[in-house]
């Protein structure tokens, strides 16, 4: 008999893994057949959307957190028909600004220096989530524990990463879309979300309260049933 339950691909963002879904591929299991991409490999976004769709089925739904939210755009741009749905999280649609770049390019001359490179510190941690989870051990020791599996050269492939304007592809795109984010996201605030929602015309925005930039892990109920609905639009 076939599976009637969608393939749900799942992108991390940098210097995530599927510890990122964890939550998600549980709570969805009984609506859609979760896939966590590898993006750790490619030298461009290109690339990384070609690994992607080289390993899919032949329709899916997409669904890309921070800088996984970039690749699920240009697998927009590749591949536009094979999307059935797409979800946004913690991300965003525009280019990184020069100064944007320049800082990528200092942190990836930082993280080259030896015994520079820790993962995401607690220091880091601050800007990812809600400062009051800081002392939620089982969070923190989650992330940090993430982070310092992928290590360094991840970190130096992902962060050199050049992000494109998404834009145009989105709103070409004519599929259910989801964004969701943290009220308190440092990374990628809210008001570039609703800017990114005004821009590609999508009309489901959900701001989760008291939740930062890691709203997968952060709120992983709220993310839970709001990907629900969007599986069954």
């Amino acid at each position: 008999m076939t599976d009637p339950r969608p393939q749900l691909i799942l992108l991390p963002g940098l210097l995530n893994d599927a510890e990122l879904w964890r939550d998600q591929i549980a709570g969805l299991a009984d609506v859609a057949r979760c896939a966590v991409a590898d993006l750790t490999q490619g030298a461009t976004l290109a690339e990384l959307a070609e690994s992607v769709l080289a390993r899919a089925e032949p329709t899916f739904a997409l669904a890309g957190f921070s800088m996984g939210g970039y690749v699920a755009q240009e697998i927009a741009r590749q591949a536009p028909e094979r999307i059935e749905r797409l979800a946004l999280l913690d991300t965003s649609i525009r280019a990184d600004t020069p100064e944007r770049a320049a800082q990528r390019r200092a942190l990836n001359a930082a993280a080259q220096r030896p015994g520079q490179f820790l993962g995401i510190t607690e220091r880091i941690l601050a800007s990812y989530i809600d400062p009051s989870r800081l002392d939620d051990e089982d969070l923190t020791s989650r992330i940090q524990a993430m982070t310092q599996r992928l290590g360094r050269e991840v970190f130096l492939r992902q962060n050199a990463l050049e992000r494109f304007d998404g834009a145009a592809a989105l709103r070409a795109l004519n599929k259910p879309i989801q964004i969701i984010c943290g009220e308190n996201d440092a990374i990628t605030p809210v008001e570039g979300h609703r800017e990114m929602a005004r821009a590609i015309g999508c009309t489901h925005l959900l701001v989760i309260p008291g939740a930062g930039h890691m709203t997968p892990m952060e709120a992983p109920e709220a993310v839970n049933q709001a990907l629900r609905r969007w599986l069954a639009r």
